[in-house]
This record gives structure tokens, sequence and C-alpha cells, in this order.
């Protein structure tokens, strides 16, 4: 994937910048070792040949690099995140070999399915690294039932909580009225008018099919009085656009947004939605109810970990448009229910899922590893 200097948006870089921001909080020096991207999105076998020569060639070098240094100066731990199929690890495992240190994986996944399909050199680069791992760090249990049987005898396997540092989002819902006021008046919209906000990149796959769902479910809610709010950008921008096409005049489009701008959009809003097809735990949903804003979602894989069904937000059936506008029309004609849920969002979430509960977390898992 990306590195998490990456500038592009994305939910996996904020996921690897924190983790990193976790460590540090706990007090480890970190760094980030390489840049290279190992990621094959099209199930080429020349690219994924390349990619390994690479990637192999890159560890070779690096830890031929650590190993001139002082001992005291060189690496304790190696840290991965976002190995899968398509992305697979070709230099920890030869760098942490090398120096013989504990190499650690977060969010990794593996698919048997795969086999023997387009992407077998990134597949079992994948398998190969996580069986070399000494610590797993999952934060999808659905993941957990395709890693085990990988894992070594003496391997560690962590449910790692979704986390957010929630800070700059608790101190914007501390101004939720004066953000309401303020977004209702960009977009021209009368104050009482009920604004309902989604925030997710524009590409073809799962992305685009939650985008048709919502569509629906607000198709179906032409008879109640809101407006929808939408941050985000991608190649399927135009496609998005047209789903919503018979609602235009309801529609008000932000484009791609600065992450620093976000908390404040979270907090102008009513309800977050997000129909989260084949959904991992997702972001957004931490950073909306930090704020104190009420989701609706589909219950999709990590999506229940990080949304409480009836005390932070409302689940439904994933891909059902109508169970989705049910759950939408519930919000809109409750105000003290949608209090009710956006309080409790915003007392969960830093206590839960917060950067100092996952950088004691992350503390501890690494201290027992043998270093």
């Amino acid at each position: 994937m990306k590195p998490p200097t990456s500038a592009i948006p994305s939910g996996d870089r904020q996921i690897g910048r924190l983790l990193m921001a976790a460590m540090e909080h706990a007090g480890h020096e970190v760094s980030l070792a390489s840049r290279f991207r190992a990621y094959d999105g099209e199930g080429n076998e020349a690219l994924q040949t390349k990619i390994k020569r690479i990637g192999c060639k890159l560890g070779d070098r690096l830890a031929k690099r650590y190993l001139t240094m002082p001992k005291h100066a060189r690496p304790d731990v190696w840290f991965t995140y976002h190995v899968f199929f398509k992305a697979p690890d070709w230099i920890g495992p030869r760098v942490a070999r090398a120096l013989g240190i504990p190499y650690v994986v977060a969010e990794a996944s593996f698919a048997p399915k795969r086999e023997h399909g387009n992407w077998q050199i990134g597949y079992d680069g994948t398998r190969e690294a996580i069986v070399a791992a000494d610590l797993v760090l999952t934060t999808n249990g659905e993941d957990f039932k395709c890693l085990a049987p990988l894992l070594k005898a003496d391997g560690l396997s962590i449910d790692l909580t979704p986390f957010l540092d929630t800070a700059t989002y608790e101190a914007a819902g501390a101004r939720r009225v004066h953000h309401r006021r303020a977004l209702a008046k960009t977009l021209g919209v009368q104050p009482d008018v009920p604004l309902l906000l989604t925030v997710a990149m524009m590409r073809p796959g799962e992305k685009i099919k939650s985008y048709g769902v919502l569509a629906e479910a607000l198709e179906n809610l032409r008879g109640e009085e809101w407006r929808l709010v939408v941050a985000g950008s991608g190649a399927a921008e135009d496609e998005v656009r047209g789903m919503f096409a018979s609602l235009q005049d309801r529609v008000h489009w932000l484009g791609l947004l600065d992450t620093d701008e976000l908390p404040e959009l979270y907090a102008a809003c009513d309800v977050f939605l997000w129909p989260a097809l084949r959904e991992t735990p997702g972001m957004c949903f931490l950073e909306a109810q930090a704020v104190g804003t009420p989701v609706i979602a589909g219950r999709a894989h990590g999506v229940p970990s990080v949304v409480a069904d009836g005390e932070t937000g409302l689940l439904c059936t994933v891909g059902d448009a109508d169970e989705f506008a049910g759950a939408v029309v519930r919000l809109l004609g409750d105000d003290a229910l949608r209090r009710t849920l956006g309080k409790a969002a915003a007392n969960r979430i830093p206590a839960l899922h917060g950067l100092d509960l996952a950088s004691r977390t992350l503390d501890t898992v690494l201290g027992n590893l043998s270093i």
C-alpha cells in the first residue's frame, strides 16, 4: 500500500500514522524504514514477480545497512502494517531474520480462497510473512479465523481495538452549535433543516456499491425534510453523482477535504450515513461518533466493533436500502434519540477507542516480545 507519508487521503494511511503515533506516545522511537509499495491491484504475474524481486533486494540492502550500525542503534522490532495477497511484505521478514529481532504484523488478512488465483505470488508472500510473524495484531475478529492456522506455536495474536486520536474531534464536538450554523449558512439552507453526512472516497468496487445503496435509500425519503452533505472524490465521482441525479437539489458536494477540515464537518451534521458494504471497521465511524454524531451503517464485518447498535448508532442489514431508509426516518423524526445516541458516542469513543488505550496496549504487547 502507499506509505503513511502519502498525501492522498485514505483510511489505511490514517491507521498507519495512528499506529506510529500510538507507539511514539508510549515512548518508543519509531522510524519509517521504507516507502516501497508492494501493491498489485490487477493480478499481474509479471508485476508481482518484479515487486517480489525489488522487495527482497530492498530487504537485503536494509539488513546490510542496519548490521553496519552499532547494536544499540539498530531496530529492536520490525513492524509492518496491512499485509494481504495484493500487498505482501517482502522486506520485513528478511530484515527481522537477518537482525534476529521480532517481526510484527498489524492488520494482516489471509484468504485461502485466493490460492491458485491471479495473485498466487502475493498469496504465497503473505502466507510466508504471517508464518514468520512473532506477533500479529488484528482489528477485525473475522480475520483471525484464517490467520490462526498460520501462527507460530509461540507466536502472539492480539485483537487491537480500532482507535483514533480524539482530541481535535472532542474539541469540534464542544462547538457543535457554532459549526452547525456556519455550515447551514455556507450551504444556504435553513438552520433547522436536518443535515445528513457521508464521508467516503469514490472508487470502483465496494465504495461505489455503498453509494448506490445510499442513493436508493434516500430516494425513498423524498417526503422527509433533509439535506445530504458529501465529502469525497475519486475515479468514480461522475458515476456517484449520477446515482444522486434525481436528488440533486438535496445533495451538497464538498469534494475532497483535508483531514483537518473533517472534525468540524462531522460536528456540524446531525447523522452520519454509510451503508458499508464489505467494510473494515472504517475510520469514518470513529470520527463521526467522536464529535457526538450518531451513525447509521451496514452491519458489515468490523463495523459492529466500533458502532454500538442502539447505543451510539443504528446498524442495518448490509445492502438493504429499505431498512437503511427506515433507520434514517427513525432518527430524523426523533430529536431526543439523536441526542442520546450522539452523547453516548462522544463518551464511548475516547474511552474505548482512544489513543491512550491503544498506546498502552501496544506498549504492553511489544514489551512481551523477546527482544
